[in-house]
């Protein structure tokens, strides 16, 4: 099981959706990219996540694909639909899934919380950046956190 405590030493910037999502999910994947790009050499000390709502048919494979498209240290995570809750509901995130009149049982939409959360070096809530937050702007304010934190500079990317 993945936890904060495998990122340690580092920020890390979770979004929660779903590789079948239609618009707001590939959006915030490719912000999450742009911020990467933004960071430039600090963003070794940012580990960026992409937990799904729908594990039933995010399997770690499908994941794996669909987050490495957008930026290649994007890792995708999942678990039972338990633990998926578990994590969502610490974050407050709130997901239900939704089926067109007489669509078969898989062929479903999930709504879902958008935005991204930040968490700091020692896994602690640091804030929340409303979706469509301009990815210079979250840029800017994880670069100033990193200065900040005084980071040692060893750190190696988790995920290349």
């Amino acid at each position: 099981m993945v936890s904060s405590r495998d990122f340690a030493g580092r920020f890390q910037l979770i979004a929660f959706g779903y590789t079948y999502c239609p618009d707001i999910c590939p959006t915030t994947l490719a912000e999450m990219s742009r911020v990467m790009a933004l960071l430039g050499a600090q963003s070794d000390y940012l580990q960026p996540l992409f937990i799904t709502v729908d594990p039933e048919r995010d399997t770690p494979e499908v994941l794996g694909r669909n987050t490495v498209f957008f930026h290649s240290r994007i890792i995708g995570l999942t678990g039972s639909p338990e633990q998926v809750r578990g994590v969502a509901d610490r974050f407050k995130v709130r997901y239900e899934k939704h089926w067109a009149t007489g669509a078969a049982q898989d062929k479903y939409t999930v709504d879902h919380s958008a935005g991204m959360y930040l968490l700091g070096p020692d896994g602690r809530f640091v804030g929340k950046f409303a979706y469509a937050t301009p990815p210079d702007k979250i840029a800017e304010k994880i670069g100033v956190l990193i200065e900040q934190a005084h980071l040692p500079p060893a750190l190696k990317p988790v995920a290349e």
